[in-house]
């Protein structure tokens, strides 16, 4: 869902710098987990970014291809992503997901589902999420890695990254961070006739053939077929490290430069529902057995649900921003948040997408860095999820799980402290 800019309108304090496409950038390499991979001890390797990443494709190839290539090593995956988030939300969840795996090397991969954000907002959740990381550990590693959708092919195709990558890049600049961007060979691809980027998988031999040997991409224009579209991913990525990898395995001495933007999000945090949720109001689901719950069990620590209007839980707290980790889905409905006994905001806990439970959020950020009382509850109001799901093409093939219009509660999102 989306995040909630309390800025009163402010003029964007940064704004986007068009960055040449390269497939990569070394900087300041990955010197620590290479020292650790060519000595055959154990690297945890995170996965951090949107649905991309959370496909079994370039993750899941990624980490096979460390083990081949250093065969006396161990490597542990940490997959940290969740499909439809950006890296605002991944700055928040950064020590949940994350830091507490203390990882060796974070792959960050943001840059579609940042696509349509703010230039600012960007800057501030990315280094974010590079502060916390060297904050928690000063030799850890992260190597941005940028995919592509057909939206962002034409930057691409005039020799650019797009928006968010571009901002992106700023931060890797200033912090040294290797960066992979994916588009560059895929445009190369497809601009010599060598790639098909959007298409159904043959059915047929004569439809097979038709391809002429052509790589077919992807589905939908976003998310790569596994054994073709990720395949040229990892190839990438397999050819991006060994060049990475020349930087050498000295990480020297790495102090934390002063941060590149004001605000950022280095101190945000998601803490469990559990610290702010009590009374009767809001049912505990039990997180193995419960038929949503359990579905993010890895994620969220405990996640409550209420369906009746009215049902509300107060958080009082010191600090400039706080939101919700949610769940949205067919049984999902509107919940009010009202700061400081100030107009109430209406958040819709339903779109066009929820035929199915997936993890979302929302953040009222900017807010005066002081002590706040914030009131979250469940709207009375009833609206047309039918209408909403035509957007999609999608109907409501079973009327009853989409007959209530409930909230579920999983994390708190905060900059300051309660």
């Amino acid at each position: 869902m989306a995040d909630i800019n309390s800025d009163g309108g402010k003029k964007n304090e940064w704004r986007y710098q068009p960055v040449t496409a390269e497939e990569v950038k070394a900087r300041s390499g990955l010197p620590a987990f290479f020292a650790k991979a060519q000595s055959g001890r154990e690297s945890r390797v995170a996965y951090f970014g949107g649905s991309i990443t959370e496909q079994a494709g370039w993750r899941v190839k990624s980490l096979a291809w460390l083990r081949e290539r250093y065969p006396a090593a161990s490597f542990v995956e940490i997959n940290a992503a969740i499909g439809g988030t950006g890296s605002e939300f991944g700055a928040f969840r950064m020590g949940r997901h994350v830091l507490r795996h203390d990882p060796d090397l974070i792959f960050v991969e943001f840059a579609v589902n940042d696509s349509g954000g703010k230039a600012d907002d960007i800057y501030r959740s990315m280094e974010g999420i590079v502060r916390q990381a060297r904050r928690h550990n000063p030799l850890v590693d992260i190597c941005f890695v940028y995919t592509l959708t057909d939206s962002l092919l034409k930057d691409l195709q005039a020799g650019r990254c797009n928006p968010s990558a571009s901002v992106m890049e700023r931060v890797a600049d200033h912090y040294g961070i290797p960066s992979i961007q994916l588009g560059v060979e895929v445009v190369r691809l497809l601009n010599e006739g060598k790639l098909v980027f959007k298409g159904e998988k043959p059915k047929t031999p004569e439809e097979a053939a038709a391809l002429k040997g052509k790589i077919l991409f992807s589905p939908d224009s976003v998310h790569p077929y596994t054994d073709t579209g990720h395949a040229v991913y990892q190839e990438i990525i397999a050819r991006s490290l060994i060049e990475i990898e020349k930087r050498g395995t000295d990480p020297g001495a790495r102090a934390l430069p002063a941060p590149l933007t004001p605000g950022n999000l280095e101190w945000a945090t998601m803490l469990p529902a559990s610290d702010a949720i009590t009374g009767p109001d809001w049912e505990r689901l039990d997180m193995r057995s419960h038929p949503v719950a359990s579905q993010f069990e890895r994620f969220m620590p405990s996640i409550f649900r209420a369906a009746a209007p009215g049902a509300s839980f107060t958080v009082k707290f010191k600090g400039s921003a706080i939101g919700l980790a949610n769940i949205v889905g067919p049984d999902t409905g509107e919940l009010i948040v009202t700061i400081d006994g100030e107009a109430p905001k209406s958040m819709c806990q339903f779109d066009e997408y929820c035929t199915w439970h997936r993890i979302s959020n929302f953040v009222f950020k900017n807010l005066p860095d002081a002590w706040h009382t914030v009131k979250f509850e469940v709207s009375a109001r009833r609206f047309d999820k039918a209408e909403i799901l035509k957007r999609r093409n999608e109907t409501m093939k079973d009327p009853r799980q989409f007959a209530d219009f409930a909230v579920y509660a999983g994390g708190l999102l905060l900059v300051g402290k309660m």
